[in-house]
């Protein structure tokens, strides 16, 4: 594979995962440029205001653009600002020179937002008339859908003093609960869990989440059960803590519908989603429905492995046999062979990110759980996860890369209002990556039944997960911020609704032992982006929907889609589907079609097995 060849000595010059290189950003905390870039954003936030504040609506078409520009400028300095100090944090939680300066950056950037927000508040103090103009002006054209969103969010619109104590409140107040528990959870220490070979998950004294969330795969029943309970351990020691964060982030939610006029938590989020209530209606509906299949996959799971599935056998290895190790050279390597064999430009930019160090994969304690995918405007994205040397990892690289390729389309493109597309469109690239790796690795596995078995297995297990785990996640949610606008609750609230949700999904086919009712702590979104995780179910049906369209009609895909990639948040996600690559997420029928699909998979293993 051609590409490989350029990369395979900076994979191999580590033994282990690399870490990034964030001197694209800063060469540390005491680059003289941080003070530099600093100054300059607070002169240039500061010439802005006394320039403009009270005149926008005596401005051109061609001013406002003007002021775009200048905006955009500042953002994207600011975020460079941020980002560094929240990488490194990121990458270990215990930096306490990390968290001081992310904090600093995240002050500066209030005050930025501060000085800066009576610009978007004028514009939505134009007459409708004055605001036609500028909606039809070719020197804003490239703004065009950045102003519509700006139009839909006109009624819900404060007087800037209150937006500035919204910001500075935030500070104090909802951003600094969500921080507060990201830091506490950083901090938390898992037991041991000893494997069969009575030797334990980790070298140190105690062991991290992602060396326990690997064990979820482990062939060995004690060993899952072990592990998963390591970490419910902390969730159940600290209930009432994380509960008492929820509780507040979803009462400052509250406090600010009624403040902004908003129906609910939910009308919020998917005004900025781009979504509507019907399509969320739809895929609730839609995954309500069909848990039929959730059931009969893990009855048919069940039955292969001679138990009944309890909630820390959902990822148990279908063979007793354990799948070999994926060290993390041979993980880069199968992975560019899979994206190569979809196109040689996108194998090219994946390319980027080995050679630069733009992931960092290292398993080290304290850093930040799962795994992400950080775009910066202006320069790359920089992708975290923990690579533990097996599948689950490798899908995980598979995705991230996913979203950083992404990324790196829309920065061909896009300026900086039109460069974060809109979550469901966020996540079609990622998924489609891991379609590509499957199909790459079920290929390369011809012949080995149990390995097959195991890709298909893994894939179906991924995709009941985002199609039904996020969206129950969000049915909690939504009981979530229903019962904040009655009062506030606590950890018995939270704990009960969140297994009968489950035992409703789960049927009499999955066991939920008592930890269970801990496990919504550990979901991150809930806290940081209500209404997030059902996203993941509406881009999973998506991705699903132009997978099968690549097999129907080969390499003509491929522009369609890169074009797909390329909008950014520059028109409307629904119709940027249609235009690009023929799917309707309107349509009930596209969320059948991924059903469908899951339900073809799930007949194909049952066929196997028989």
């Amino acid at each position: 594979m051609q590409y490989w060849n350029t990369l395979q000595a900076q994979v191999k010059s580590s033994s282990s995962a690399p870490a990034w290189d964030l001197s694209d950003l800063y060469n540390g905390f005491e680059d003289p440029a941080i003070e530099t870039d600093l100054h300059a954003l607070k002169l240039a936030a500061r010439q802005f205001r006394e320039t403009y504040h009270n005149h926008v609506n005596s401005l051109s078409p061609i001013e406002i653009a003007d002021c775009l520009h200048q905006l955009e400028a500042m953002y994207e300095r600011s975020g460079y600002l941020y980002a560094f100090p929240a990488l490194i944090f990121n990458a270990n939680t215990q930096n306490k020179i990390a968290k001081q300066a992310m904090d600093k950056a995240m002050e500066t950037y209030t005050q930025l937002q501060n000085q800066l927000l009576f610009f978007d508040l004028e514009l939505k103090q134009l007459t409708p008339e004055q605001f036609q103009k500028l909606t039809i002006a070719p020197e804003l054209q490239i703004y065009q859908h950045y102003l519509h969103e700006i139009d839909k969010s006109r009624p819900y619109l404060l007087s800037e003093a209150v937006e500035q104590t919204r910001n500075q409140s935030s500070l104090t107040g909802r951003e600094a609960f969500i921080q507060l528990r990201s830091v506490h959870l950083g901090e938390q220490t898992y037991p041991l869990v000893t494997l069969p070979n009575n030797q334990t998950a980790s070298n140190q004294t105690a062991s991290t989440e992602a060396e326990l969330g690997a064990l979820a795969f482990h062939p060995d029943r004690d060993t899952r059960t072990a592990a998963y309970q390591s970490i419910r351990s902390v969730m159940k020691t600290h209930n009432s803590l994380y509960a008492y964060i929820l509780n507040a982030v979803a009462q400052d939610h509250r406090l600010e519908n009624e403040m902004r006029g908003h129906s609910s938590t939910l009308e919020k989020q998917l005004l900025g989603d781009q979504v509507s209530k019907s399509v969320f209606n739809a895929i609730m509906e839609g995954m309500g429905d069909r848990s039929d299949l959730f059931q009969r996959y893990y009855r048919l799971k069940g039955k292969a492995l001679g138990q009944i599935i309890c909630s820390a056998d959902l990822y148990a290895p279908w063979s007793l046999e354990a799948v070999p190790a994926i060290p993390y050279e041979e993980g880069v390597k199968t992975l560019m062979a899979a994206i190569e064999q979809f196109d040689v430009n996108y194998a090219r930019r994946a390319e980027e990110f080995f050679v630069n160090n733009w992931v960092d994969a290292t398993v080290r304690p304290g850093k930040q759980g799962g795994a992400f995918c950080w775009y910066i405007h202006g320069k790359h994205s920089y992708l975290l996860q923990s690579y533990t040397e097996d599948h689950s990892s490798l899908f995980t690289l598979a995705h991230e890369m996913g979203h950083g390729l992404h990324f790196s389309w829309i920065a061909d493109r896009q300026s900086y209002f039109n460069s974060m597309p809109p979550m469901v469109s966020a996540e079609i690239a990622s998924t489609f990556n891991e379609l590509l790796l499957l199909d790459y690795l079920l290929k390369q596995a011809e012949g080995d039944k149990e390995l097959t078995k195991t890709l298909i297995t893994r894939q179906l297990e991924d995709q009941l997960s985002l199609l039904f785990r996020q969206s129950t996640i969000s049915q909690l949610e939504r009981l979530i911020h229903d019962r904040a606008t009655e009062g506030t609750f606590d950890a018995t609230f939270i704990n009960q609704a969140w297994m009968e949700l489950y035992k409703n999904l789960c049927g009499d086919a999955v066991e939920l032992l008592p930890e269970h009712q801990y496990d919504w702590a550990r979901i991150g979104h809930i806290f940081f982006k209500p209404f997030y995780c059902y996203q993941y179910t509406a881009s999973t049906i998506v991705s699903l929907a132009c997978y099968q369209k690549y097999l129907e009609v080969g390499k003509a895909f491929i522009p369609g889609y890169l074009e797909l990639l390329s909008v950014g948040d520059s028109m409307d996600q629904v119709e940027a589907l249609k235009k690009y690559v023929e799917v309707d997420l309107e349509d009930a029928a596209t969320i059948r079609g991924a059903l469908q699909y899951v339900e073809r998979l799930i007949d194909r293993l049952e066929e196997s097995i028989d």
